[in-house]
């Protein structure tokens, strides 16, 4: 076939921080565009230093060498869905917000990256107040746990009754659209929160199911933001590629629930039910 042909991939890009150990990051990214049929691309914005148990330490990418990845990789290859993780530090926001800007990004999934699973900040935190004016407002999708929820609005999520109140919030910070992810709540019931600045709160997509009995919990957040910039790129609705992620993210986790990987918290079973790369043809 040649290089002229109306087929391409579902082209995903991801930028953000890479975890030596696996299990989130741009690492967990890309194993879960791969599950899903697309085509992954990265464009790094720190290295940590990370395993099972912690994070040992992180070297952030200079600015102008993410620009220069995230410019290669659209220049040429092209872009149906962005997904963005650790933003470290308010010049990096700055190279993001110019690419949405530049490039004219339509689909983008931001996950504010701030601790990880072990509790290690990932954030500088007067980054958090520049990832909120410069990148909610041009993302599609913010997908916040119950603690970056905390911190952005500077006060405590504690139950299922204040996720509505919060996402109103988080939408008047200037999001179009906030998954309030509820799993940091006790109780064997896990609620996730859709709300979307274009419906009206009795509209908003309500997510449940049991709590998964498991130590690996690394990466989820990652994985479960990749896999709704996966389903753009391949063609879903907001709701509908909310939904499937959802399901995708509870079949990796009780795939690997039982699996040991390292000592602390492992990660998810990414390719549990992988999928053949999808054919999109230009116009689709």
């Amino acid at each position: 076939m040649s290089q002229d042909s109306t087929l391409h991939y579902a082209r995903v890009l991801t930028i953000a921080g890479s975890d030596s150990g696996g299990g989130a990051g741009i690492q967990a990214d890309l194993k879960t565009f791969a599950a899903l049929g697309c085509y992954g691309m990265s464009a790094i914005t720190a290295l940590t230093a990370q395993n099972t148990v912690g994070v040992r330490a992180i070297h952030g990418v200079p600015a102008a060498f993410l620009k220069e990845q995230i410019a290669a990789v659209i220049e040429d290859i092209g872009v149906d869905a962005v997904k963005i993780g650790m933003l470290h530090a308010p010049e990096i926001v700055e190279v993001v917000a110019w690419a949405i800007d530049h490039y004219q990004l339509q689909q983008v999934v931001l996950d504010p990256v701030m601790v990880a699973t072990s509790g290690d900040a990932l954030i500088r935190h007067e980054t958090i107040a520049s990832l909120v004016s410069e990148l909610f407002p041009r993302a599609t999708l913010v997908t916040p746990n119950l603690d970056e929820a905390a911190l952005l609005l500077g006060r405590p999520v504690r139950e299922v009754a204040d996720l509505d109140a919060a996402c109103a919030d988080l939408l008047g910070l200037g999001a179009k659209g906030v998954l309030l992810k509820g799993g940091h709540l006790g109780g064997e019931q896990l609620t996730d929160l859709l709300a979307r600045a274009d419906q009206p709160a009795d509209q908003w997509l309500r997510l449940s199911g049991p709590r998964i009995a498991t130590r690996n919990s690394h990466g989820t957040g990652c994985t479960l933001s990749s896999a709704i910039a996966a389903h753009l790129a391949l063609g879903l609705e907001l709701a509908e590629a909310v939904q499937a992620a959802h399901a995708y993210i509870r079949g990796a986790i009780a795939a690997g629930a039982q699996v040991r990987t390292g000592q602390g918290h492992g990660p998810l079973n990414h390719g549990y039910a992988p999928l053949p790369m999808r054919l999109l043809r230009a116009q689709d």
